[in-house]
């Protein structure tokens, strides 16, 4: 690929995948909102445990997916060989780890920065989301509290 088809082909799947990430914690939202009103009832934290336990689950299938779109992107454009070389490029990839024993010439070196970009963004987000689940369930809290002092 030269470096402008890798340009737009990393954004194009970088920007899938982040409709992807946003539909997923949105999806997220509506669920807890729902389930959160079953469990108001219960102890504090059981009401963590079980809120971030359940945005976790939906939180790993979204980067699942993510992950496998990378790898399905690898093996359609025959940057990788195999589904094996393929998934492990791209886990460590998306996790920003590199352990670099798996290194692309310089036809995919930009595209594969994207499928990094990705996984930084996704986390990003996803670590924003727990972050103000768990906020809102202490702010609950609070207010349950502050209600029950007056």
């Amino acid at each position: 690929m030269t470096i402008l088809q890798q340009i737009l082909w990393g954004s194009a799947v970088l920007g899938l995948c982040l409709i992807i990430h946003v539909g997923c914690l949105a999806m997220c939202a509506r669920i807890l909102e729902t389930f959160s009103q079953r469990i108001r009832r219960h102890k504090l934290a059981m009401q963590i445990t079980t809120m971030l336990m359940l945005a976790l689950g939906i939180l790993i299938f979204a980067l699942t997916i993510e992950v496998w779109i990378w790898s399905t992107i690898w093996i359609l454009f025959e940057i990788f060989p195999n589904w094996n070389e393929s998934v492990y490029f791209s886990l460590v990839t998306f996790t920003a780890l590199g352990y670099g024993d798996l290194v692309l010439g310089p036809e995919a070196r930009i595209f594969a920065t994207f499928a990094a970009v990705t996984g930084l963004l996704s986390f990003g987000l996803s670590t924003a989301f727990l972050v103000a689940i768990t906020n809102r369930l202490l702010a609950a809290d609070r207010e349950d509290h502050h209600r029950a002092r007056h």
